[in-house]
């Protein structure tokens, strides 16, 4: 029923499946596989759906609005309340791993400054007259050179991606 819906209001508006694909960031493929009902959109993308097309969620989904209860809409009710915190308690872990993913992504730059600064690149000192010591000296000295010019850019986005994840 979904399917057959989104396929004749999408027509009646115009729209052809790339058009209606390129409003909701997805590939015509996805449009079509809805349409033959070979898959459903999620919640998340149904409302985007419904706005794009200017009907409502339950014209899609076919089901004919009626005059509800009060003890309807008082299940209704807590049932997005439900919906409301879980959504809510995913956006916060996702924010918090976030979070921790760059504070440990600027700890890890801060050591690796430190490491080489204690190290002090022995490898410059090496007898670069056998071919391997060579290439091992100048792989190390390309990393070294490649930290010291990335990480400081890293870094900075590293804090200032745990600066706005911070709650």
């Amino acid at each position: 029923m979904l399917n057959e819906n989104i396929k004749t209001i999408r027509k009646s508006k115009g729209l052809s499946q790339e058009e209606l694909a390129v409003k909701l960031h997805v590939v015509r493929q996805t449009v079509s596989k809805w349409e033959q009902g070979l898959s459903v959109p999620d919640a998340d993308m149904l409302i985007s759906l419904s706005e794009i097309l200017g009907t409502p969620v339950s014209t899609l989904l076919g089901e004919t609005v009626a005059e509800t209860k009060a003890d309807d809409l008082k299940v209704i009710s807590e049932k997005l309340e439900v919906i409301n915190l879980r959504l809510a308690r995913g956006k916060t872990a996702r924010r918090k791993a976030l979070h921790w993913f760059f504070i440990i992504l600027a700890a890890v730059i801060a050591v690796g400054f430190a490491a080489l600064i204690v190290w002090n690149s022995p490898y410059l000192g090496w007898d670069y007259s056998h071919p391997e010591t060579a290439v091992t000296g100048v792989m190390i000295h390309a990393f070294e050179w490649l930290f010291a010019r990335m990480a400081p850019f890293v870094l900075v986005g590293a804090v200032i991606g745990a600066c706005f994840t911070r709650k």
